[in-house]
């Protein structure tokens, strides 16, 4: 479901661009005007139904837009930031407590030797 909201949100993106493109620049800033249909249609009955292919477009793209931000709500497998700062603190191990100038024995070693079980950089 995800991948073909997707698709179409793609779709209707690049719809949006050509159409856009399309449409006659009004201010003529760039130097190129509209203007080569060549008698298929007046220039207000194209500009209109760019306009409103345009609106439609938009419209479309604003929902897929939203429905996949739910859709990716839904996926999601922790809470909210503020729902996971309400968790307690991880426990500490009672073993891992060491004073200031103990060093922890190395586990796994077998030695009896207080040496730090990774070296210590300073």
């Amino acid at each position: 479901m995800e991948h073909v909201v997707l698709i179409i949100h793609l779709m209707l993106a690049l719809s949006i661009i050509a159409l856009v493109l399309l449409q006659r620049s009004e201010g003529g800033g760039l130097g190129i005007g509209g203007g080569g249909m060549g008698g298929f249609a007046t220039a207000g009955q194209t500009a209109s139904a760019l306009t409103r292919a345009t609106k439609y477009c938009a419209i479309a793209f604003f929902c897929t837009s939203l429905l996949l931000g739910v859709l990716a709500g839904t996926h999601s497998r922790q809470g909210s930031l503020v729902d996971s700062l309400d968790n307690p603190a991880a426990a500490v191990d009672s073993e891992a407590k060491t004073s200031d100038n103990e060093l922890p024995e190395a586990q796994g070693t077998g030695s009896n030797s207080k040496t730090p079980s990774a070296p210590i950089s300073e």
